[in-house]
């Protein structure tokens, strides 16, 4: 079981309880008092520590290894997923998987990045790292997606697209380009939701969307905590500091205007309940789906450049 230190009040209360079941069990006394007292503690503990993380504590919770992933959502959230592969091109990026399925009464196109659960999954997913074809993969289904009049959900897990000099040697720098200029004029909602890291390009790729939602304790920025201290600091060592200007967090970046909602996780992270997870999942993306698709085509092509093009705007004084 991965723990974090920052819930170390946490898991020792859990132990008291876990112990005080033990002597209950031996001794046939009834303790049910003081189990309902530390389950209190606990669920005391949880509000306090998770209602108070900072940055850094955030994207250590994003990476946490139970967390659903992109097929997790598929698979709880929809039904007959048909996964399309390949970008007609080079190859299929097992990093970012795709298709039509049913969502809430309505067939969708859904589009993720996928991590692994193990060694060998981790390194079949590249990690999920999507290579150009990935990104060229992710294109084609958008706009198979316009051709029928489909709407689109992303799913955005990635710690950054993959760095390798064979991807660049493929066009991984226009690959996304691409996409940010196509992903601007779709006809059809485009949904973005970050369900773990957003980092850099690698998420962007996918990420220009009408509505572009992160869950509570996911990240999204231009760059790593670790990368921004290696870079800036010569060292990771200040990866927390470099957390808290980067100002990644879900909170921070709805008050600066770059994301449009929050969808909250349960107490303790998507990882601690995951049924719960999906099902707020499914309520907060059949809202805007429902919401966008009243909405014109050309209304929210116009909506959807404006959106993005004010962000980042400043004026000379």
């Amino acid at each position: 079981m991965t723990t974090f230190d920052f819930e170390k009040p946490i898991i020792e209360l859990q132990e008291q309880l876990e112990k005080a079941k033990q002597v209950g069990e031996k001794s046939k006394i009834d303790m049910s008092a003081t189990f309902k007292e530390l389950e209190q503690k606990i669920d005391k503990a949880k509000r306090d520590i998770y209602s108070n993380l900072n940055g850094w504590q955030k994207v250590q919770v994003s990476r946490h290894p139970d967390r659903p992933y992109t097929l997790d959502y598929i698979e709880n959230t929809m039904t007959g997923f048909i996964e399309q592969h390949g970008d007609r091109n080079v190859k299929d990026d097992k990093a970012i998987v795709g298709g039509f399925a049913h969502f809430e009464g309505r067939t969708v196109m859904v589009i993720g990045q996928q991590k692994g659960r193990n060694t060998k999954m981790r390194q079949f997913r590249n990690f999920g790292m999507p290579n150009p074809e990935g990104y060229r993969k992710a294109l084609r289904l958008m706009k198979l997606a316009e051709k029928f009049n489909k709407p689109i959900i992303t799913l955005i897990d990635t710690p950054g697209a993959s760095p390798g000099i064979e991807a660049e040697e493929r066009g991984q720098g226009e690959a996304i380009a691409r996409n940010l200029l196509e992903m601007s004029v779709l006809k059809v909602p485009v949904i973005c939701v970050i369900i773990g890291e957003g980092a850099s390009g690698g998420a962007l790729g996918i990420g220009v969307g009408d509505k572009v939602l992160m869950l509570e304790n996911t990240w999204y920025s231009v760059i790593s905590p670790e990368s921004c201290s290696s870079i800036l600091w010569r060292s990771w060592d200040f990866k927390e500091k470099a957390a808290a200007e980067l100002k990644l967090s879900a909170n921070e970046m709805l008050g600066n205007g770059l994301i449009d909602g929050i969808v909250p996780e349960p107490l303790g992270g998507a990882h601690n309940d995951p049924a719960q997870m999906y099902n707020t999942f499914k309520t907060e993306i059949k809202k805007y789906l429902d919401e966008l698709s009243k909405i014109p085509s050309d209304r929210l092509i116009t909506e959807r450049i404006d959106k993005f093009s004010k962000m980042g705007a400043y004026v000379e004084v």
